[in-house]
């Protein structure tokens, strides 16, 4: 059987917040256009472009988003849900796994 499934895309437009700083986390996101600043407690940390993804810590761990993402001029991007998130980290390597998780906590760690 094919699979089927219709990625979900969105635009975000310039100054657009896409998400804050303590917001639950269900998706994550992939730049197709556009460009998206990372901040936290009002310092830049990131400006990401085409390509890059945004968002996925919170899917990894559960735990709130730790920066707000805004989009700096008009962004689409694809949206990837929780679960399609969670049905491709269960098809990686065990090892990968763990050192995804190893690589979000000390990331938090080191934000905090």
């Amino acid at each position: 059987m094919q699979n089927t499934r219709v990625l979900e895309r969105k635009v975000f437009y310039a100054g657009q917040k896409i998400f804050a700083e303590g917001d639950s986390g269900d998706r994550a996101y992939l730049i197709q256009d556009g460009q998206v600043e990372i901040i936290k407690n009002g310092v830049a940390l990131a400006t990401l472009s085409k390509g890059e993804l945004f968002g996925e810590m919170a899917l990894v761990d559960d735990q709130p988003r730790m920066a707000t993402a805004q989009a700096l001029a008009d962004t689409s991007v694809v949206i990837i849900s929780r679960d399609a998130f969670r049905e491709k980290l269960a098809k990686a390597d065990p090892f990968i796994r763990g050192l995804l998780n190893i690589f979000v906590r000390n990331i938090r760690a080191l934000t905090r």
